[in-house]
């Protein structure tokens, strides 16, 4: 087989999935060719970005967005504008994840919250609310809390009583996250419990419905409960959760394992475990650099601010003089 062949068929069984959950059956063959080449080329870079740096794909991703906006505005009716919409507010929300990690809060703000428009626009709630739920998780993160909870209704809002398991599973860890920020130890362990029960729901066979391109099980509720762990400054929940996670920490997303090493690494230094925090810290400050991940760097910095002490041990500071050393 020509290798051509074979990497354009590989292409289209990894976004096979994704590509049958939008509805092209009322759409113009030439419409339909170009909205799929378009979601495509988004999933492909999807699926890159847990072992490409990101500021090697925002660039080509920016373009891509830059292209699904022409071709919407220049869309003669308003069936094609509202398909080619939901184009361009997967490719705004991937611009939006891509600027986070570079460490860059101001232009992930701004994608996210283009993609929240565009998915308004295209009139599919299911995508709305995907979006909005990922404009919390990023406000969660980033500590503000009311936002993020005011985010998460508004996406539970759009998704209705009819809603995918994966979508209510997937957006009762957002919601986790966002109490995790406020500091509300009992309404964030609700919501992890509401989003472990939805998991068990998830047919393992079935795949992911669009706009989710991977799969969500309890491994990854149990990731959630050990970031949430972390943020409330409660080890005994990362290291009740590590073993449950454990195939999302061995997942092929380098960077987003690197995060959840900072967490492991934060509740060992709440424990009193210096050398084995900073181990970890290292470990994930390594990925960081290896990525250019501002996002990693960063939480790694937070991490050492969290650490005071006259006289820091041997590890810690190694530790310091490779954080020093690095500028993104």
């Amino acid at each position: 087989m020509e290798r051509r062949s074979f990497l354009a068929g590989a292409a289209v069984a990894a976004t096979g999935p994704a590509l049958a959950a939008f509805d092209f059956r009322h759409a113009s063959a030439a419409e339909n060719d170009r909205s799929a080449t378009l979601r495509l080329a988004t999933s492909a870079y999807r699926r890159m970005d847990g072992s490409t740096p990101s500021r090697q794909l925002a660039e080509p991703v920016l373009a891509h967005l830059r292209l699904a906006r022409t071709l919407a505005g220049e869309a003669e009716d308003s069936a094609t504008r509202a398909r080619l919409a939901a184009v361009g507010s997967e490719v705004a929300g991937l611009a939006g994840w891509l600027s986070w990690d570079m460490g860059d809060h101001g232009s992930a703000r701004t994608w996210y919250g283009t993609a929240v428009k565009a998915a308004r626009s295209s009139r599919d709630r299911l995508l709305t609310a995907y979006q909005s739920g990922s404009l919390a998780q990023f406000e969660a993160h980033a500590g503000n809390a009311a936002q993020a909870l005011s985010l998460t209704r508004s996406a539970r809002r759009q998704l209705g009583r009819e809603r995918p398991a994966i979508a209510a599973a997937w957006l009762s860890t957002v919601e986790a996250l966002a109490h995790a920020a406020a500091g509300d130890r009992a309404s964030t362990d609700q919501a992890l419990k509401d989003a472990m029960e939805g998991a068990t729901r998830i047919t393992v066979e079935e795949p992911p419905p669009w706009p989710w391109v991977f799969t969500f099980s309890p491994g990854k509720v149990a990731a959630a409960r050990l970031a949430c762990g972390s943020r409330l400054g409660l080890p005994q929940w990362v290291f009740e959760a590590q073993d449950e996670a454990g195939p999302v920490l061995a997942s092929g997303h380098a960077k987003q394992r690197a995060v959840y090493v900072l967490d492991m690494a934060a509740a060992h230094l709440a424990s009193g475990r210096i050398d084995g925090a900073f181990a970890l810290a290292t470990q994930a400050l390594e990925t960081g650099v290896h990525y250019r991940s501002g996002r990693i760097v960063e939480k790694a910095r937070s991490l050492r601010r969290d650490y005071v002490t006259a006289s820091p041990p041997g590890v810690v500071r190694d530790f310091d003089d490779r954080l020093h050393g690095v500028h993104l």
